[in-house]
């Protein structure tokens, strides 16, 4: 009977360690494909052309820490994975270097980067507000540092208001409070109506505020 229970219970081990082994046998039926997703810096490489002429974001660079502040440094750079470009003979190649200025990206020109604008913050007060704007340096142009960066700016942004037309309905229509009006100031707009532009005293100073941009859009912003 000892036996027979021996013979009975191997069976079902034999049979699970049979299927174990089919298993481990058959994992790399099962493996997962190796990703052949393109890398989202390819869509701004171009294919084969200058190494030295790609974006920023298409390569990796050494730092050069013997370059001196403003002054044009060499620099070492390898292009990234998936990235192909030539050199001045059309043969292909990894490793080359650029020429560009020694500065970190947040001491470039205004012009050279693109900054987030604010419209919360009002541009005719005094002081002049500030703003934390985060700014991106433009693609062609190379920097050393954080290619993305805080910085602190002054509130510059329009809402469509053109300050010759407020200027000419002060003239023209502002003893009924026209000018007011189109500047979004319907409390001063409704006073200088109902009076008849403070018998013409206040339209004179109106035209006076608003020609020197003294009086602005009620919503904070510039002048066009």
């Amino acid at each position: 009977a000892g036996s027979l229970m021996t013979t009975k219970l191997s069976q079902p081990q034999s049979t699970l360690a049979k299927s174990l082994t089919s298993t481990s046998t058959n994992t790399p039926y099962f493996k997962a494909a190796e990703s052949t997703e393109i890398p989202p810096y390819m869509i701004k490489c171009p294919s084969n052309g200058l190494c030295s002429r790609l974006p920023p974001d298409c390569m990796t660079c050494n730092t050069n820490y013997s370059c001196i502040y403003g002054k044009p440094a060499t620099f070492d750079c390898k292009v990234k994975p998936h990235v192909h470009c030539v050199d001045e003979n059309n043969h292909e190649q990894e490793n080359f270097t650029i020429n560009m200025t020694c500065q970190f990206c947040w001491q470039l020109a205004t012009s050279d980067y693109v900054c987030t604008n604010s419209t919360n913050c009002m541009t005719v007060s005094c002081p002049r507000q500030r703003y934390n704007a985060t700014c991106t340096v433009r693609d062609h142009i190379h920097c050393l540092g954080n290619r993305v960066f805080p910085k602190m700016l002054y509130c510059n942004w329009t809402g469509g208001y053109k300050w010759s037309t407020a200027l000419a309905l002060s003239i023209t229509l502002g003893g009924f409070g026209a000018d007011r009006f189109y500047l979004g100031q319907w409390r001063e707009g409704l006073g200088k109506l109902f009076s008849f532009g403070g018998l013409g005293i206040w339209t004179l100073i109106d035209v006076l505020l608003i020609g020197v941009g003294y009086v602005g859009p009620a919503d904070g912003s510039l002048y066009i």
